[in-house]
């Protein structure tokens, strides 16, 4: 009778071991698939900013630098997408948002280009693409918290360093990001 008492005890061991351990890669999937969701909508956004430009081109003609800015921002986000830099990332994102913002104040001076359809259309898409990465970085941070607070509780932790479960870096942005938007500024650009 005691040997049934401890196989029984030792088998529901080994199921609460089992279950921390495919919490835990479940935990890790769901980061993955994650920054997954956010490297196809910077992926997208990547493609369609240069169609922007394009357009703001034909009539920005005074306007190069901001143009040149947008882009070269666009390159850094990237850059540090696919080295998946959190903290550059999250500078980089924060560096284009504010230049995206400045580009559509500037727009405001040119009425042909604001009446111009392709240039409505892009703006449009860009700026659902970027509703839709802010969602997606909010579901990728709570993946994240989730998955660290786990790897850290006890038992859960044991499981963890037991098969290296490591931690995730949250992405977090620049301060000047969080800042309220000068529009008065961007008008004087």
């Amino acid at each position: 009778m005691s040997s049934l008492v401890l196989i029984a005890i030792l088998v529901i061991a080994v199921i609460y071991f089992i279950m921390l351990y495919n919490g835990l890669v479940n935990l890790k999937h769901n980061v993955a698939k994650a920054w997954a969701n956010i490297d196809v909508l910077l992926k997208q956004r990547h493609d369609e900013l240069p169609k922007l430009v394009e357009t703001c081109k034909q009539y920005m003609k005074f306007e190069q630098e901001t143009l040149e800015k947008v882009m070269k921002a666009r390159t850094q986000v990237a850059t540090a997408s696919a080295s998946q830099n959190m903290g550059a990332l999250g500078a980089a994102e924060g560096a284009l948002r504010g230049l995206l913002g400045n580009l559509f104040a500037v727009a405001e001076a040119y009425p042909e280009l604001k009446a111009n359809e392709n240039f409505q259309h892009l703006q449009g898409r860009i700026t659902g693409l970027e509703n839709a990465i802010a969602d997606r970085r909010e579901f990728y941070n709570d993946s994240v918290n989730l998955n660290n607070v786990r790897i850290e509780q006890f038992p859960d932790m044991m499981v963890a360093r037991m098969f290296n479960f490591q931690p995730a870096d949250l992405l977090e942005f620049d301060s000047a990001e969080l800042a309220d938007v000068n529009v008065k500024q961007l008008f004087n650009s």
